[in-house]
């Protein structure tokens, strides 16, 4: 199965940079250079091995690409196309997601457009970016993508090459796209119901002392078992297929939970982090973490249930947690903190960034450059860390307020129905 989405890049004059967003990226690449820098990521593509190109020489691709524009003096408009194809998690090997990148290059451009093929390997789902040159190297003919070429063109030919190799493909109506956001969600299983899974399944462990035991644990919180196999699956209610064990990741397998049942009966450990009450009083942000991480019972003692309106945030389990050692690191506690905390990044960005222009200008292919690159990724990855903070923290906020509102409605509930119990 492969998903594909072909982007339009529109300017040429902004410096090229790794994109830090990649859910932005894969929206709307800035410019040509940027495209191409962004697919040639040696981090993604982990080996030189999985980066070609046709028309053009990969480390010169963007100088390539503007002779042939200003050979044909069409300088203009859109500069080039950014294509992106996503398989199925586990369907492809590189070597496989990088041929059949290549032939759809082949077939989709005809060796006309100067194309750079990359296949990135930093997620699960490998995939390819294609960015070739909107101005034909052969005639000057520019490149027209529409909806209707996307479905006659892209999707088709793409289509037929996963089906060449034995892959699935994706069913959707003719001339209606699926939403990346909708399909990645589809191909991962629901990570929602994943995390979900994984709290409950540390739960069970901690209240089971054998495997039978376990089992039952978990039928009681909804779940229904295969266990006739050789490796056991289960499913919740609102889930519309069984999924292994093994699928949930390093520590869920059947062996691994078996072994953790036999272990004494001592704190939990969520992951690689043991999350401990703290020995001195928190106040500000990292009060407000703590009292959230509390009603979505990962600490050892626990509320007596996991408010609705908490509990729907489950799938930010891990980055809530994560979060929380970061004030705890920094010793941040108020969102005026933050800011301040943020400010000198900030800076260090902007010093960098000048500094990497004149690299540009002056030393093109320097080693500097991939240094300010690597030290740019680290700064951004902090200062948007701190920016989620600030927003999420209002969030939850508002979650732990409607919780205690949940909690109060509960117990009126209840005294009235004893009070109606008593009267009788």
């Amino acid at each position: 199965m492969a998903y594909t989405s072909v982007l339009p890049v529109h300017r040429l004059d902004r410096s090229i940079e790794y994109v830090k967003d990649r859910a932005k990226t894969t929206k709307s690449a800035g410019s040509l250079e940027e495209a191409i820098d962004y697919a040639l990521n040696r981090e993604k593509t982990e080996q030189t091995i999985f980066e070609d190109a046709i028309g053009c020489t990969c480390e010169n691709a963007y100088v390539d690409m503007v002779k042939t524009k200003e050979h044909f003096h069409k300088k203009e408009g859109v500069q080039g196309y950014h294509l992106v194809q996503s398989f199925a998690e586990g369907e492809v090997s590189p070597e496989l997601a990088h041929l059949i990148g290549q032939e759809l290059a082949e077939q989709l451009l005809k060796g006309q457009y100067e194309v750079v093929i990359t296949t990135h390997l930093n997620t699960k789902h490998y995939h390819n970016h294609l960015v070739w040159n909107s101005v034909s190297m052969v005639d000057g003919r520019k490149y027209h993508s529409n909806a209707k070429s996307y479905f006659t063109e892209v999707r088709q030919i793409s289509d037929q090459l996963c089906r060449k190799y034995g892959l699935s493909v994706i069913q959707t109506n003719q001339g209606k796209a699926m939403h990346y956001a909708q399909w990645k969600a589809e191909a991962e299983g629901k990570p929602t119901w994943r995390t979900a899974i994984r709290m409950d399944i540390r739960d069970a462990i901690g209240v089971s002392f054998s495997w039978s035991q376990f089992v039952k644990e978990m039928e009681k919180r909804g779940y229904t078992w295969k266990l006739n196999r050789k490796y056991p699956s289960l499913k919740t209610p609102g889930m519309e297929r069984y999924i292994r064990l093994r699928s949930l990741g390093k520590g869920y397998g059947e062996a691994e939970i078996r072994e953790k049942i036999l272990r004494p009966k001592i704190q939990q450990v969520y992951g690689n982090t043991q999350m401990q009450f703290p020995r001195r009083k928190l106040t500000g942000l990292q009060r407000l973490y703590y009292s959230y991480l509390y009603q979505m019972g990962v600490f050892p003692k626990k509320p007596k249930r996991i408010p609705y309106a908490v509990r729907s945030d489950i799938r930010r389990l891990e980055k809530r947690i994560s979060q929380m050692e970061f004030l705890q690191k920094e010793e941040i506690t108020t969102r005026e903190e933050l800011a301040a905390y943020r400010k000198p990044l900030e800076e260090q960005v902007l010093s960098l960034m000048k500094e990497r222009r004149e690299l540009y200008r002056k030393e093109p292919g320097g080693m500097r450059i991939q240094e300010i690159n690597g030290e740019l990724k680290e700064l951004r990855k902090k200062i948007r860390l701190s920016q989620q903070i600030e927003k999420q923290s209002l969030e939850m906020e508002e979650r732990l307020r409607q919780a205690k509102e949940q909690e109060e409605v509960q117990e009126m509930s209840g005294k009235q129905r004893r009070e109606a119990e008593w009267n009788r």
